[in-house]
């Protein structure tokens, strides 16, 4: 099991757009059927979050052990990025995300005639990482990270932010702007006390959150954000800061995302089927088996390193979906 993990964190990580006709690993106690040669065939076209990427590789490739018909094209292209030049134009299926859809994205969906519908799948807790030896930080306020970030106040060095820091040069690493990772830590972090405030531009951006991994590990200096998915896998070679909402500083963890204390950083994650697609057996098929098991937690918190969601989240979600798929089959 451990070089299985393994192989696929390799996987993942190496993975920078296009995953066609995935291969098939593992298997689930929740079966949506009874395995391959049942007549399911087509293909299934997801992009979008980067942080929604490896759930939606894991079930994918589960999905595919029991279809062996059903082939997936995967992109990795952040939240925006996904709705703007993929989804909304009609050109995917599914759109991940890690924020929920905007009104200008489904305006753009709605003129192409693409109806986004909103399936919660998890719950991430964004996570911001330095170097291992950055030995004067563990934990961080909120006013200190919107200052650090802050296209406003743009501040060079760590003792800008916290005269107890060292006066050495700030080096940044994060997602870019398509990344739905980006939109909500503008809204959770630099516009909790001032919705005016920007985020800085002077930083490395990127929409692979292996390179943020690898510029935080090279630089003691260094800081970056990300989902806590990609840090849970890389433990070992970066720093977690705990996150101090007023109440005291708190670690990025499973169960702190899930009990809520891991404010203001804790998020839904979600994916989103069109709406007209669920009408084709196989990508209905797809969108229940991601629902049935997004209460595992041998999947989503174990292999992928999210919250898992509970029964009742996973019911109501259901429940939209399969109005959904009745209204795609009627219209």
């Amino acid at each position: 099991m451990a070089d299985d993990r393994f192989s696929r964190r390799e996987f993942v990580a190496a993975t920078t757009s296009t995953v066609g006709a995935l291969a098939l690993a593992g298997c689930t106690e929740n079966q949506s059927s009874d395995g391959g040669g049942d007549g399911l065939s087509g293909t299934i076209d997801i992009a979008g979050s980067s942080t929604v990427f490896p759930l939606s590789t894991a079930m994918s490739e589960r999905f595919k052990n029991d279809h062996d018909g059903v082939e997936f094209n995967l992109q990795s292209t952040g939240s925006g990025g996904g709705f703007a030049n993929h989804f909304c134009p009609g050109r995917t299926d599914f759109n991940n995300a890690s924020r929920p859809i905007q009104p200008d994205e489904e305006s753009a969906c709605a003129e192409n005639g693409v109806e986004p519908v909103e399936l919660t799948v998890a719950t991430d807790a964004l996570t911001v990482i330095v170097n291992n030896d950055a030995d004067w930080v563990d934990s961080i306020t909120v006013e200190e990270l919107g200052t650090l970030w802050s296209g406003d106040e743009q501040p060079e060095t760590w003792a800008d932010v916290n005269s107890e820091w060292p006066d050495e040069p700030l080096e940044l690493y994060g997602p870019s702007d398509a990344s739905g990772t980006y939109d909500y830590f503008i809204e959770a972090i630099l516009h909790a006390g001032d919705s005016e405030v920007t985020h800085r531009q002077d930083y490395s951006a990127t929409e692979q959150d292996r390179t943020i991994i690898q510029g935080v590990e090279g630089s003691e200096y260094a800081i970056g954000y990300m989902g806590y998915a990609y840090y849970s896998e890389n433990t070992d070679r970066v720093k977690a800061l705990a996150i101090d909402n007023g109440d005291g500083p708190v670690e990025p963890s499973l169960e702190t995302a899930k009990s809520g204390e891991y404010a203001p950083l804790s998020r839904p994650l979600f994916t989103y089927p069109k709406k007209s697609a669920l009408a084709e057996e196989h990508i209905a098929e797809f969108a229940r088996y991601w629902i049935e098991n997004s209460t595992s937690q041998e999947i989503v918190a174990d292999e992928v390193g999210y919250v898992p969601l509970d029964d009742d989240q996973q019911s109501e979600q259901m429940d939209a979906l399969e109005s959904a798929i009745e209204e795609a089959n009627s219209s």
